[in-house]
């Protein structure tokens, strides 16, 4: 369930939290890079509009400081649909009435996927992350905090900022040793008069060359 378009009223939803990752803006402009964190993305499997299944929705820092989100836990609140969903993986998002029906129980399994309570957004930060195959990341890294799924905007002619492009792209904030990260192919980037940029392995080497290989 990809979640309901087209309006912009509040929508209703409950149910459980299969996975918690961090909310990531990229912006690219060739070889340049920025991001903006925003938040959290909770997946729910519970009900949403009248329908069932999955429905990712995105929640701010203030809130996940609050309530601390973790799989397992059973919440409820009122969302908007995205208005531009190239710029959001989540499905619904202005998230307010949020209420824990029910904690998680039970202890919080070894990783990988590594679960439990993610961290602040600047620990994300100061952590760096590196290219995750997309591939990958879907049969193993959904569920896991230090996945994520990036929108990325490129800015195709920084004379013409409003030339864009948009994709996705999934990165991996966690450990090194992780025997499930593969970091699949060097990524590109378009520009202008037909140029590519191609981002290197030293890249995600310098972002991360701070960390140890179980950090």
């Amino acid at each position: 369930m990809t979640g309901p378009r087209g309006y912009s009223e509040k929508v209703a939803w409950s149910g459980r939290i299969v996975a918690v990752q961090t909310r990531i803006r990229l912006t690219r402009s060739f070889d340049q890079r920025s991001h903006s964190y925003l938040g959290y993305v909770l997946r729910i499997d519970g009900i949403c509009g009248g329908e069932t299944g999955e429905i990712l929705i995105a929640v701010g820092e203030a809130a996940h400081e609050k309530h601390r989100f973790e799989t397992g836990m059973e919440l409820s609140g009122s969302s908007v649909p995205v208005e531009d969903p190239r710029k959001e993986t989540a499905a619904l998002y202005k998230t307010s009435g949020l209420k824990v029906v029910k904690d998680a129980e039970g202890e919080t399994p070894v990783g990988p996927p590594f679960l439990g309570v993610p961290p602040d957004l600047e620990t994300y930060r100061s952590r760096g992350h590196r290219r995750l195959d997309a591939r990958t990341y879907d049969a193993n890294c959904t569920t896991c905090i230090w996945g994520c799924r990036m929108p990325v905007e490129m800015i195709i002619d920084q004379w013409n900022p409003s030339r864009k492009q948009y994709r996705f792209e999934t990165f991996c904030y966690g450990p090194k040793s992780c025997l499930f990260y593969r970091p699949g192919p060097a990524r590109k980037v378009p520009g202008r008069k037909g140029m590519t940029f191609t981002e290197e392995d030293w890249v995600d080497e310098d972002a991360t060359a701070h960390r140890g290989p179980d950090d």
